[in-house]
C-alpha cells in the first residue's frame, strides 16, 4: 500500500469511527433494553460488561474504573499467533513497540524516547511488581519472566496510577493474569518451529484438587539462531565485513512458573534466564563479532494472603522476594568490557478494603521495599581496568488510600492519593481524581485527573563505564500531569465504541543526553514536554465467535521550549484486528493490521511511515485436545526500521521480514 493509499485509509477509518461511535441520539430505549443472550465462556459479548482488576486493585466493572482500559484473552493470543507480550501490546490502541535487536521498548501515546528501558509503564504479574530495582526495566521481549501461553489475560490500564501503585505507574500500568490450574485440569505439551531455526517447547501441569489445592507448573526453553546475515550500512567497509553481521543474532530463554493455591493462600514464583547475542555493535562495540551480548536473569517468589471477613472488611496481604542479576559481555579493539549488575529485594504490602456507609469503597493500603542490594559492576577484563564498582542498599515505603464514592446510581467519584518516601530523593505525594457518568444505560463518560512520578533508578544515578556513558547522581524525580475525557458507547449486544480526549504534561524529563564537553552520553532532567492527542476505537463480538476491533490514535508530542517533536514519537497509529470463524468453534482465521506514520530519529531524519500484515490460522479440537496454529507475520515483506538510541551507531535498526511460525499444543 502506498503513502497516499494509507492516509485514505486512516481518513476512512477516523469517518466510520466518529459516525458509530458518537450518535447516542441513534439507539432507541428499546435498543438499550435487549434481554442478554448467553454465551461460551470464551466469547465474553458486550451485554456482560467484562471486569478489570489492576485499576484498582480490585475487581470491579471497566465501565467504573477510573481509566480507559484495553483487556487482551487467551482466546486472542492464540487465534492472532502472539509470541511474547510485545507482540500483544503492539496490537493495543494508543501502544507502539520498538526493537534495536536486544530489547523491545514499548511506547505509549507518542511517547518512548530511546534509551529508556520501559521505565515509564509499571508491569506486574498477579499484582505483583515485575520492574527491576536496577534499571526499573519493564521486560516485554523474549526476557519477559512468563511464557505468554500462560496468560489468561492482558489488563491495560492508561493513565497515571501512582495514586495507588507509586513509582513507574507513569503513562500505564500492565496487569498480566495468569491462567489456574482448573483451566488445564490435566498435563499439556506444546512445541513450535519458525523462521531462524527457531525452536520452543513447553511442559505444563495444572489441577485442582477435592481438597481446595490448587496447582499450576510449567516449564518452557526456547532457541532462535537468528538471522546469519544483517546488513548495516553504517559499517561498509572491509575492515568491518562490508557491513555484515554473520551468526550475531542469536536468542534463547528458558523459564520456568508455578502457582499453589490453598484456600486464602497463594504462593507464586517465576525464573527466566535469556542470553541474547548483539549484532549492532552497540556502545562502540567491534562489529561482526558474536562475543557481544547480555545475560538477564530474573526470579521472584510472592506469597499473597487474601480474605473477605463478612461484614466487615476484605483483607490482602503480601511478602515477596525478587532478585534481578544481568550480564553484559562487550568487545571493543578485541579487550572484553564486564558490564553486570545484581539486585535482590524483598517487600510487603497491606491493603484493607471495606464499604462504609453503602456508598464508599475505601482501600488503605501501606507497602515496604528493602532494597538489600543494588550493585553494579563494570570492568576490562585483560589488561584489567575497573571503571565501577557501585554498591548500594536502599529502603522505600508508601501509604495510600483511595475511596470510591457513589453518589448517585449512575454516578461515581473516585478519589486516590499515596505518599511514597525514597531515600534517594525525598518523598512525593500524587493524587489521582475521576468522576464516571452513566447517562443513559450502555453510556458512559469518564474525567480523569492524575499526577505520577517515576524516580530516577540506578542505572541513570550512577553507572559510568569509562567508554560511551558517565553518570549523574544529581538526577531529580520526573513528574506527569494528565488529563483526559473519556466516551464509551454500548450499542446493542455486540458493539462497543470508546473515544479519548487527552493531555499531558510532563516536568523534569529524565532522558538521555550526549555531554558536548566529551561526548558521553549521560542522563539529565530536560526541561518539560507536553503531549496531546485522541483516540477512537470500535469493537465487535457475535455468538459464532466472530470478533475483531479498529482503532485510529492522534498523539503529538513536544518540546514545550523548542516546540520540536520528540525522536521516535509517531503522529498516526492505526490497528485493525479480525478473527473469522471457518468452522464453528474449532478453526479460526484472524487478521491483524498495522500502520504507524513516520517518526523522528536521533540525527533528525525519519523512520519511514509503514503498514504490515499478519495473519494465523488455529484451529482446537479438530483432533480432540489438540490446538495447531499457522502464522505468517509481515506478510508483505515490508521493509521498515525503528530509531536507533544514542548507544547505536544506527540511526535507523532493519526489522524483520516476512516470517513465520507453527504450533502445536496437546492436552492430556
Amino acid at each position: 500500500m502506498n503513502e497516499k493509499g494509507i492516509k485514505l485509509l486512516k481518513y476512512l477509518v477516523f469517518l466510520t469511527l466518529f459516525i458509530l461511535v458518537f450518535p447516542l441520539q441513534a439507539y432507541s430505549q428499546s435498543d438499550l433494553k435487549e434481554p442478554p443472550i448467553s454465551t461460551s465462556k470464551e466469547t465474553i459479548l458486550f451485554q456482560e460488561i467484562p471486569s478489570v482488576y489492576g485499576a484498582s486493585k480490585y475487581e470491579q466493572k471497566v465501565t467504573e474504573a477510573p481509566s480507559s482500559i484495553s483487556i487482551v484473552t487467551a482466546a486472542e493470543i492464540k487465534k492472532y499467533g502472539y509470541r511474547t507480550l510485545a507482540d500483544i501490546l503492539r496490537s493495543i490502541r494508543g501502544f507502539f513497540v520498538t526493537y534495536d535487536r536486544n530489547y523491545s521498548y514499548v511506547g505509549v501515546r507518542g511517547f518512548n524516547p530511546p534509551g529508556d528501558y520501559n521505565t515509564r509503564i509499571l508491569l506486574v504479574i498477579d499484582g505483583h511488581r515485575v520492574n527491576d530495582n536496577i534499571y526499573d526495566q519493564a521486560s516485554i521481549g523474549t526476557e519477559f519472566v512468563l511464557d505468554v501461553d500462560l496468560i489468561d489475560r492482558v489488563e491495560v490500564i492508561r493513565g497515571p496510577s501512582s495514586s495507588i501503585y507509586g513509582s513507574n505507574a507513569f503513562f500505564a500500568v500492565i496487569n498480566v493474569i495468569t491462567r489456574k490450574g482448573r483451566d488445564l485440569k490435566g498435563a499439556e505439551i506444546s512445541g513450535d518451529i519458525g523462521s531462524f531455526e527457531t525452536y520452543k517447547g513447553r511442559l505444563s501441569y495444572g489441577n485442582k484438587f477435592k481438597n481446595g489445592l490448587e496447582i499450576i507448573a510449567s516449564g518452557s526453553i526456547y532457541d532462535n539462531q537468528g538471522h546469519d546475515h544483517l546488513y548495516y550500512k553504517e559499517f561498509d567497509t572491509p575492515a568491518t565485513n562490508y557491513g555484515i553481521a554473520e551468526n550475531c543474532d542469536h536468542d534463547k530463554f528458558y523459564n520456568f512458573f508455578t502457582t499453589l493455591s490453598y484456600h486464602d493462600f497463594t504462593l507464586q514464583g517465576a525464573y527466566v534466564d535469556r542470553r541474547k547475542v548483539i549484532p549492532t555493535a552497540s556502545f562502540g562495540t567491534d562489529f561482526n563479532d558474536p562475543f557481544n551480548r547480555t545475560d538477564d536473569e530474573r526470579f521472584y517468589l510472592d506469597l499473597k494472603y487474601e480474605h473477605n471477613f463478612e461484614n466487615l472488611f476484605g483483607v490482602t496481604a503480601r511478602l515477596f522476594y525478587d532478585r534481578y542479576n544481568y550480564k553484559g559481555n562487550y568487545v571493543s579493539g578485541g579487550v572484553s568490557n564486564k558490564d553486570s549488575s545484581l539486585g535482590n529485594w524483598w517487600g510487603s504490602e497491606l491493603r484493607i478494603t471495606k464499604t462504609l456507609f453503602k456508598k464508599h469503597r475505601v482501600s488503605l493500603g501501606a507497602e515496604y521495599i528493602d532494597n538489600f542490594q543494588q550493585n553494579q559492576l563494570n570492568y576490562d577484563e585483560v589488561p584489567y581496568a575497573l571503571y565501577l564498582d557501585d554498591k548500594r542498599n536502599t529502603q522505600n515505603w508508601a501509604i495510600y488510600i483511595q475511596d470510591e464514592f457513589t453518589i448517585l446510581k449512575n454516578l461515581i467519584f473516585n478519589v486516590g492519593l499515596r505518599h511514597d518516601h525514597f531515600e534517594t530523593f525525598g518523598g512525593t505525594t500524587n493524587p489521582r481524581l475521576a468522576l464516571i457518568y452513566n447517562p443513559f444505560e450502555k453510556t458512559t463518560l469518564k474525567l480523569i485527573y492524575g499526577s505520577a512520578f517515576r524516580a530516577p533508578n540506578f542505572y541513570e544515578l550512577y553507572f559510568r563505564d569509562g567508554i560511551a556513558l558517565k553518570s549523574n547522581p544529581n538526577l531529580k524525580p520526573e513528574k506527569i500531569d494528565t488529563y483526559e475525557l473519556i466516551y464509551e458507547q454500548y450499542i446493542g449486544n455486540h458493539l462497543r465504541g470508546t473515544s479519548s480526549i487527552f493531555y499531558n504534561k510532563i516536568k523534569k524529563l529524565i532522558a538521555q543526553t550526549v555531554d558536548p564537553a566529551d561526548n558521553f552520553l549521560v542522563f539529565r532532567n530536560i526541561g518539560e514536554v507536553e503531549a496531546k492527542g485522541f483516540e477512537l476505537e470500535l469493537e465487535g463480538k457475535w455468538e459464532n465467535g466472530l470478533e475483531g476491533r479498529i482503532s485510529y490514535t492522534f498523539q503529538q508530542t513536544e518540546d514545550k521550549d523548542t516546540h520540536e517533536t520528540l525522536t521516535n514519537s509517531p503522529k498516526h497509529l492505526v490497528k485493525f484486528n479480525l478473527i473469522l470463524p471457518l468452522i464453528k468453534e474449532k478453526l479460526f482465521f484472524g487478521v491483524e493490521e498495522q500502520y504507524m506514520s513516520k517518526r523522528k530519529t536521533l540525527d533528525d531524519n525519519e523512520a519511514k511511515a509503514f503498514c504490515i500484515t499478519n495473519l494465523t490460522l488455529f484451529s482446537r479440537n479438530l483432533i480432540k485436545g489438540l490446538e495447531i496454529s499457522g502464522s505468517v507475520y509481515n506478510l508483505f515483506d515490508k521493509r521498515y526500521g525503528d530509531p536507533g538510541s544514542g548507544e547505536h551507531l544506527q540511526d535507523i535498526i532493519p526489522q524483520d521480514g516476512r516470517n513465520y511460525r507453527l504450533k502445536l499444543t496437546h492436552s492430556f
